[in-house]
């Protein structure tokens, strides 16, 4: 590229961005749409789905795995983890699916959108110790990099178009504005690996199913309200980074039961006796007055910080 080429594409992109924030691009609302309903690259319209859930697997430690060396194996070991990863947002009917990297992420709307994608997450938490396992018996544990997937999940309304190059389809992507894909990915960046962490209104969804909110019972006597530790995602700066994070993926004798039971919408269960609902309404009220009184201490600070740069 020379000098002028280099000065007149910057003087292109400047104008570019004049033209796209003077005009007013028209929006269209569905609540479930089809891939087919996203607008191409040549329409000035974009989609908006009031509610998305998405589902981040991040692999911990990937970029340790290197090649060099040891290409054969850091090949194997990302075409197992990516491609079981992809299989498990499939079988549960991801809207949307993107491979980035060493993982990528799903997009669920419509018809059982959150129990879609919490039986997503909690299987690719299952297969993470599989994979795990898998690995280290091939090349032991001491082979590479302690690694597994970190799951991150969280949800919200998003605006989506193609973008790209004009008349190039290969060279155009679907876009998603908005939170649920940037709140999910920084989940899973807080996680470690074998974990779920899930965005604050995630969990205002899911509290009150008890096959999500509640552990099985197996191994110990009775169920629990402890399924769910308290998570707060400091990069996200709003009342989702009080989430929750769990490290529990699906139970050998009965995980397969709870799963069907949450993807047909069932929410309650008779093995849960009264006094541990009480403990989770106490935990719950208790959360909610701390999550007031942190909202409370930031928002002080805020304006000292406001009166201090004055």
């Amino acid at each position: 590229m020379e000098a002028q080429d280099l000065t007149d594409l910057l003087d292109e992109l400047g104008g570019d961005v004049q033209g796209a924030l003077h005009a007013v691009p028209p929006v269209v609302h569905l609540d479930d749409p089809d891939l087919s309903d996203i607008p191409g690259q040549g329409s000035e319209k974009w989609l908006k789905i009031p509610r998305v859930v998405a589902v981040v697997a991040d692999l911990k430690n990937s970029t340790q795995l290197g090649t060099g060396r040891h290409d054969t194996s850091t090949a194997r070991a990302y075409k197992a983890a990516v491609e079981g990863s992809v299989k498990i947002l499939h079988r549960f009917g991801a809207d949307f699916i993107d491979i980035q990297g060493d993982g990528g992420f799903g997009l669920f709307w419509g018809d059982r959108a959150i129990a879609r994608a919490l039986c997503t997450g909690v299987t690719i938490r299952t297969f993470s110790s599989t994979l795990v396992e898998k690995l280290e018996t091939k090349w032991g544990a001491s082979g590479g990099p302690e690694t597994g997937f970190k799951v991150g999940i969280a949800m919200g309304r998003v605006l989506v178009k193609n973008l790209g190059t004009p008349r190039n389809q290969a060279e155009q992507e679907a876009v998603w504005a908005g939170r649920p894909v940037n709140y999910a990915t920084k989940c899973a960046q807080s996680a470690d690996r074998h974990q779920i962490v899930i965005a604050g209104s995630v969990w205002d969804r899911i509290r009150s199913n008890d096959y999500l909110a509640y552990s099985c019972g197996c191994g110990e006597d009775p169920p629990s309200a402890g399924l769910w530790a308290d998570k707060t995602i400091d990069r996200l700066t709003d009342d989702e980074k009080y989430g929750r994070m769990t490290a529990a993926g699906w139970c050998e004798n009965c995980g397969a039961e709870f799963c069907e039971a949450i993807m047909s919408g069932s929410r309650k269960r008779n093995d849960i006796p009264d006094y541990v609902r009480l403990e989770m309404s106490k935990t719950q009220m208790s959360e909610a007055i701390a999550a007031v009184a942190q909202r409370q201490r930031e928002a002080r600070l805020a304006r000292r910080a406001g009166l201090t740069q004055k």
